[in-house]
């Protein structure tokens, strides 16, 4: 095997760890949405226990971007999609920390009736999935128009978030004895809001790997 082979192989682990990374985190938003809607506290008590795994593998991605940037002296090319790599695992860790958040507010709630049936909020954490599913295959391809087209989605989580978040304030100002609940549904809404902005961060950085320029797509 030629040492450029090795490097490919290497570059090539590098990137199905970024991809386990985001299925996990996906999948961790999945589960936190699922108990709050069931206001299963065991299911996400079960998220937050399993956040250790996407922290082990953003360490693990950490070392191994230190050891290839050490080791191989990658050129301009490499060097873009190793360091794509590692900050679009910051962003990922963080999604998984705002599942966590999610899972955290749903314990609060508790088993307490809900002052309405949830249908807004979850169509909200629906979209923000359904970025992250589509910004993780632009990065697995390379595919800069895609991640292009998944920044200009956050538009849309944007201004549920801002016309959520006025309903909960207005129900709260006729209702004040639910406001402990309708805190932590805003709460909720505000850590959705943000899972897009980290996935308008990844976007950014798949142009950059790709292209070679920082491009703001949060505009």
């Amino acid at each position: 095997m030629s040492v450029r082979q090795g490097f490919e192989e290497e570059l090539f682990a590098l990137k199905n760890l970024v991809l386990e990374m985001g299925t996990r985190a996906g999948n961790a938003l999945h589960e936190s949405m699922e108990a709050l809607v069931t206001q299963d506290i065991d299911r996400a008590l079960k998220v937050i226990d399993k956040d250790y795994r996407i922290n082990r593998i953003d360490q693990e991605i950490n070392e191994k971007v230190i050891w290839l940037i050490a080791k191989q002296q990658p050129v301009a090319s490499d060097l873009r999609r190793i360091i794509s790599s590692i900050k679009i695992s910051t962003d990922l860790e963080r999604i998984g920390d705002l599942a966590v958040n999610v899972a955290k507010s749903t314990i609060r709630i508790g088993e307490k009736e809900l002052f309405k049936p949830l249908y807004d909020i979850p169509l909200m954490a629906e979209k923000a999935a359904s970025m992250l599913n589509q910004v993780m295959l632009a990065y697995d391809v390379q595919d800069e128009d895609k991640a292009r087209e998944t920044a200009e989605l956050d538009n849309e989580i944007d201004e549920m978030y801002g016309r959520l978040i006025q309903e909960l304030l207005e129900y709260i100002a006729k209702n004040p004895e639910v406001t402990s609940q309708v805190a932590q549904l805003s709460f909720i809404c505000r850590d959705l809001e943000r899972v897009g902005d980290h996935v308008t961060n990844i976007s950014e950085n798949i142009v950059f790997m790709v292209k070679g320029q920082l491009y703001d797509l949060n505009s």
